[in-house]
């Protein structure tokens, strides 16, 4: 039985006061922190999974308010916080599967007057994780958002997330 708790904190600061912090260079919150490809490399965004929420939809309400057709998504100041219980079903040489439960929450802000490291975003799920030396470590998980995000009328509710690899944050 293993028992995993995490606590993320990131930031973007300009090196000159008289510019405004880069368009590009931004954290993208929520879903399974595989999405982004290619265009997230280029433009230098970070991509932060939460469970529970769809991908890159945990945006400053800012962006989310001005409805605008150009707009540029993600924050400058993001927090993260999780637990997870993981339990080993199998612990074999050629395949390692655990089956999990967990519990996350975080958020994305413009601005750091506006950081609030307890306005977070939670979510709690259960999923599996399998370790095959050929392929990597491969998971699938059930999470419940259980918050509106801005400019959504409802709860993000139940989502499926696959993942590939070991997530960072």
């Amino acid at each position: 039985l293993v028992l995993e708790t995490k606590a993320h904190v990131g930031f973007i600061v300009q090196y000159n006061k008289s510019l405004t912090p880069s368009a590009f260079e931004k954290f993208l919150l929520g879903g399974d922190g595989l999405a982004g490809g290619f265009n997230s490399f280029v433009l230098g965004q970070d991509i932060i999974g939460l469970r529970g929420y769809e991908n890159n939809k945990i945006t400053p309400p800012y962006y989310a308010a001005r409805g605008s057709g150009n707009k540029i998504e993600g924050g400058i100041v993001y927090d993260k916080f999780g637990v997870e219980l993981r339990y080993p079903i199998s612990l074999s040489q050629a395949a390692t599967i655990y089956v999990l439960l967990f519990g996350e929450g975080g958020n994305n802000w413009d601005n750091y007057l506006e950081f609030n490291p307890f306005k977070i975003y939670k979510s709690a799920g259960f999923g599996a994780k399998i370790f095959m030396p050929a392929f990597g470590l491969i998971g699938v998980n059930w999470a419940y958002g259980f918050d509106t995000l801005p400019g959504a009328t409802e709860k993000s509710g139940a989502q499926f997330h696959f993942t590939i690899g070991q997530q960072i944050r």
